[in-house]
């Protein structure tokens, strides 16, 4: 086995994140994960409390892990999300922090551990998480997706930007079934008609998105940077092919 990398996942306690955290855990890794609450996860190498949304924060705990651990090979920017809310009901405020969670935070996140990526032999590697929100229209989540719009041309400059030395590269989700998709989409036959919206008949299990990242991270990709990799199940159906039927 290759020699074990460090790998800092945020947003890594629940649902994607815990399934990103459990895959480099699984090849012999040694993973930090973020919340905003630190808790505790079989096989982690730790946990620490981190609110991405505050640049001191952010500053403060990659310094801990690299005095820790003496090197950050893998930053994964997971922390995300959003709550669904009309465009022309959303607040200033709603919107501000809607962008600083998913497009601001892994901004500064990437950018911090760049700092440390380019001093060490080997470099490193970024991946962020984007959603097909980012690709398309996203009603009533419109600052959600502008983020992740956002997010996918910082992630081609940044790429840019930091070559030879670090990658930098996205995975994005399409419909995902997390511990939240009930809230969500609905439950029981709600459910079943959303799942029948994607080509392949259901949306993609956590642990799939994870695959993705874990291979994006790794040697098998050392020529991938400023990629964008979109796991949606084979995409969405234009709604005109069924409106004269």
């Amino acid at each position: 086995m290759a020699s074990a990398r460090v790998v800092l996942v945020t947003g890594g306690t629940r649902n994607i994140g815990l399934s990103i955290v459990n895959r480099f855990v699984g090849h012999g890794d040694v993973v930090i994960a973020l919340a905003r609450s630190a808790s505790s996860i079989p096989g982690a190498a730790d946990c620490l409390a981190c609110d991405v949304r505050e640049p001191d924060q952010v500053v403060d705990t990659l310094a801990v892990v690299h005095e820790r651990f003496g090197r950050l090979d893998v930053v994964v920017n997971n922390a995300g999300g959003t709550q669904r809310v009309a465009a022309d009901a959303a607040s200033p405020r709603f919107n501000q922090r809607i962008v600083e969670l998913n497009l601001l935070a892994p901004m500064h996140m990437a950018q911090v551990a760049n700092g440390y990526m380019q001093q060490q032999e080997g470099g490193g590697v970024i991946v962020n998480i984007g959603s097909v929100s980012g690709l398309r229209p996203s009603p009533d989540t419109a600052a959600y997706g502008a983020a992740k719009a956002g997010l996918l041309n910082v992630t081609k400059t940044f790429a840019m930007e930091w070559a030879p030395k670090v990658r930098v590269n996205m995975v994005t989700a399409g419909l995902v079934a997390t511990d939240d998709v009930a809230g969500f989409y609905g439950e029981g036959e709600a459910l079943a008609r959303v799942h029948a919206t994607v080509p392949l008949g259901r949306m993609a299990d956590p642990d799939e998105v994870a695959s993705a990242v874990f291979a994006m991270a790794g040697p098998d990709f050392a020529h991938a940077s400023g990629t964008n990799v979109v796991i949606d199940g084979g995409g969405e159906r234009p709604p005109y092919l069924g409106a004269g039927q």
